[in-house]
């Protein structure tokens, strides 16, 4: 009988299907965009600040960033877990990929919202 020890925190599946998901979301919001730009080629900034002046727009577009940055925070935690082995160092990595994600989240709503 093989005693296996477990350690770690049990992301695989959740945070795979998660990445698969804020990938979707991304890519949508990227097709969007591209057809908007097709559609409207003469885009100044009047266009823009009504198409953002719009509630679904700015909720779409912050879910957007999110979903970026959350699939940022996966990608980089797996990184850093798979190639950094000193744990000192590995957690002030992901301390400061938070910290970083954190801080462009607050600005990204004070961007959306703050118009």
């Amino acid at each position: 009988m093989v005693n296996r020890t477990v350690v770690g925190a049990h992301y695989g599946l959740r945070d795979w299907l998660i990445q698969r998901v804020t990938a979707v979301l991304m890519a949508l919001g990227t097709l969007a965009l591209a057809a908007y730009l097709l559609l409207h080629p003469d885009t100044g900034y009047d266009r823009w600040t009504a198409l953002f002046s719009s509630q679904a727009v700015r909720a779409f577009a912050l879910l957007f960033l999110l979903s970026l940055y959350y699939h940022a925070w996966v990608g980089m935690r797996d990184i850093v877990m798979d190639y950094v082995k000193p744990t000192g160092i590995r957690l002030t990595l992901h301390v400061l990929v938070v910290l970083i994600l954190l801080l462009y989240t607050i600005w990204s709503v004070q961007i959306f919202w703050g118009m």
